[in-house]
């Protein structure tokens, strides 16, 4: 058990792990270091604990990690331990894991995936260096002799030609190459394959909410295992995706925005986007529709909670408080859906099955020769164009002069004449 947890060479929680330690049993550290009256680098012996325990001893050093080691510290396993405890004994505040919530999945961006290939050719490099080192004089030994770099060339080349997430940009259309850099993938070398996929893990989550598009999907085998990044999601450095709400302060929504992880935003109440505002900011109905989990509702309306539900599922409640119970607000009613979805004019009165189909049929539209405004545009066309790195963008306002297969000349009015 030390050598498998508490040393480096063997164990690497990694960034990501530490930082979803911290988030589930940090918590549970700090009521340990009170209880036993600990400061950051105590060594423990033999303890009495309060509150009829039995006496606890423990040898070694049972430290608060002050540098966020890359091991497991031991206050960390007893504070797992009492966690599951209190799971046994279904205390307010403890759940169970849900696999498919946001919290507990990550991207792994494409500079993940290339270090991970990477290091698998330098393992197989020192391999090879191994080997040879053995079998070679040591008088003759020198770099050249020792280092093939073979393996990593292989390993790198292996990756961008035949692994099934290295594919040709989809370019029909300025939105099709858009909303291929943005997809969101299950499938893969460590993920999920579609035949063994069941419901749960392609259905819509909760904690999609702003981060996933419940609509853009494919219809096919790989419905649900493909996805695509909410129009203003973002990944943070640790891989989870975040999006963005506004902070509503005494009542009244402020320009201040936060962009929040699936778990963060499950500490708050927040309303929706279309909630009808004053001019001030402030709120025109007595009472607003929000979404909270029972960490934010009152202690009454928890254990309402816990005897009406189960005890693992869905945390989110639907509720209706006073203004100054509301903590944040949606930036935007779109904020739910993905580029292609948005650009889906009366998208509320379609059927979510003729949606899906809609946002992935506008990936295959040839562009038109001469190409016309919509009689009907949800606001997101031009953004969308601009943002599909397919266009040549004019710098200022100025009449195009020339237009040939290879060249637009453009006269500026307050720039000299450009050939682009």
């Amino acid at each position: 058990f030390e050598s498998a947890f508490f040393e480096s060479r063997r164990y690497d929680t990694s960034r990501v792990g530490r930082y979803k330690l911290f988030r589930k049993i940090g918590p549970e550290v700090l009521k340990l270091a009170e209880i036993f009256g600990l400061q950051e680098g105590t060594e423990l012996g033999q303890i009495d604990v309060p509150a009829g325990l039995k006496e606890y001893h423990k040898g070694g050093q049972v430290t608060m990690p002050t540098h966020a080691p890359n091991v497991l510290a031991r206050c960390e396993v007893l504070a797992t331990i009492t966690y599951l405890l209190h799971l046994v004994k279904q205390e307010p505040g403890y759940r169970l894991d849900d696999q498919d919530h946001f919290a507990n999945r990550r991207v792994r961006p494409v500079g993940e995936l290339i270090q991970n290939q990477v290091r698998i050719g330098l393992s197989r490099m020192e391999r090879v260096v191994r080997e040879r080192m053995s079998s070679q004089d040591q008088d003759g030994i020198s770099p050249l002799t020792l280092i093939n770099v073979r393996p990593l060339v292989g390993a790198i080349k292996e990756f961008f030609n035949s692994s099934q997430l290295s594919q040709f940009m989809d370019q029909t259309n300025a939105l099709s190459g858009l909303t291929h850099r943005r997809r969101l993938s299950a499938l893969g070398p460590g993920g999920l394959s579609r035949e063994r996929a069941g419901f749960e893990v392609r259905d819509v989550h909760f904690s999609h909410y702003g981060r996933m598009c419940p609509i853009e999907t494919p219809e096919g085998p790989n419905i649900g295992l493909q996805g695509a990044l909410a129009t203003y999601a973002r990944v943070n450095p640790f891989g989870f995706i975040e999006t963005p709400y506004r902070r509503v302060k005494n009542g009244r929504v402020t320009d201040e925005v936060r962009y929040m992880a699936a778990d963060e935003e499950e500490e708050y109440v927040i309303a929706e986007a279309n909630t009808a505002l004053n001019k001030d900011g402030s709120f025109v109905d007595p009472k607003v529709l929000v979404r909270r989990s029972p960490q934010a509702a009152t202690l009454e309306d928890l254990k309402k909670m816990l005897e009406a539900e189960s005890f693992f599922g869905s945390t989110t409640d639907l509720a209706l408080v006073d203004p100054e119970q509301v903590d944040f607000i949606d930036v935007s009613p779109r904020q739910i859906v993905s580029v292609a979805t948005s650009l889906i004019p009366f998208l509320e009165h379609d059927d979510a099955n003729r949606a899906l189909m809609g946002a992935n049929m506008q990936r295959q539209a040839v562009p038109l020769v001469r190409a016309e405004a919509p009689f009907v545009g949800t606001g997101v066309e031009a953004r969308a164009a601009r943002d599909g790195a397919d266009l040549v963008l004019a710098r200022d306002n100025g009449t195009v002069e020339l237009v040939t297969g290879d060249r637009i000349v453009v006269r500026y009015d307050d720039l000299p004449k450009k050939d682009h």
